[in-house]
């Protein structure tokens, strides 16, 4: 286990492969300000050069309560578009870098909160979680990437529902909306993405990467484009030596079958 690092923003622990990465604001429902973007972008990189998964989460009664408004109302419009770019970069780390991450939520996942949780691979959200982005409410608009990735998730319908009436949504609603994939127990939500940080890290670490890169990217392009890259992204991971010899595990039944739950 590496020593866990604890600063004014997140903190950072690995375990066992898994890197554990928390939002440490508490007192401002762990709202973010350009310094906790930062914060953020130095434990993702850390993560990158040393986990197989990462797990992000809230310390205190709050996943996250978004921007922190202190801050933005002092902004003058460019400095305004130089921090947004600044959030879709960090955030795009997440999305777009090496390995999965899961979200785990509780209480407030507003605004940024919401944004930053739309640029996990997996979210599991428990049952005190609740979603809204008042952006509308307060003069402004989104500035993290919810635009793309919440209303990719849940339909743009949906986030603008959310935004013109300040509509608030519950975690099973978001389960159903699409924006979360897991509905846990209060007080679950850590355990369960720390499974499935478990579960997804023993995976092929190239063929991690192809989910989280290839998958979305596909999703933008037409049909047979999408075909065609597919064909090469799955000849391509097949050939490389730790896929073969998975298969030939599973060949030699020395791994083992999917299985109906429950069994």
């Amino acid at each position: 286990m590496a020593e866990a690092a604890i600063s004014e923003f997140v903190s950072y622990e690995l375990s066992d492969g898994i890197a554990h990465v928390g939002l440490n604001r508490p007192e401002k429902r762990n709202a973010i300000n350009d310094r906790a973007v930062e914060a953020i972008a130095a434990v993702v990189a850390r993560a990158e050069r040393e986990a197989k998964a990462a797990v992000i989460f809230g310390h205190g009664k709050h996943f996250c309560a978004g921007l922190d408004l202190a801050e933005h109302v002092q902004k003058t419009p460019i400095e305004g578009v130089r921090g947004s770019r600044r959030w879709h970069a960090v955030f795009s780390m997440i999305e777009h870098g090496t390995i999965p991450w899961i979200s785990a939520l509780h209480g407030a996942v507003v605004g940024g909160g919401l944004e930053l949780a739309s640029a996990t691979h997996i979210r599991v959200a428990d049952r005190t979680a609740f979603m809204a982005l008042p952006e509308g409410q307060r003069g402004i608009f989104v500035g993290g990437g919810g635009s793309v990735r919440a209303a990719r998730l849940m339909g743009v319908a949906r986030m603008t529902d959310m935004m013109l009436t300040g509509r608030v949504v519950s975690a099973e609603e978001a389960e159903r909306w699409n924006l979360v994939q897991y509905v846990v127990d209060e007080g679950q939500a850590r355990r369960k993405a720390e499974e499935l940080a478990r579960a997804a890290a023993s995976n092929a670490e190239l063929s991690n990467y192809a989910v989280i890169n290839a998958l979305p990217r596909i999703q933008d392009m037409a049909k047979e484009d999408g075909l065609f890259v597919e064909s090469f992204i799955a000849s391509f991971t097949s050939t490389s030596p730790e896929a073969e010899e998975r298969l030939r595990a599973f060949l030699e039944k020395r791994a083992g079958k999917v299985q109906a739950p429950g069994t």
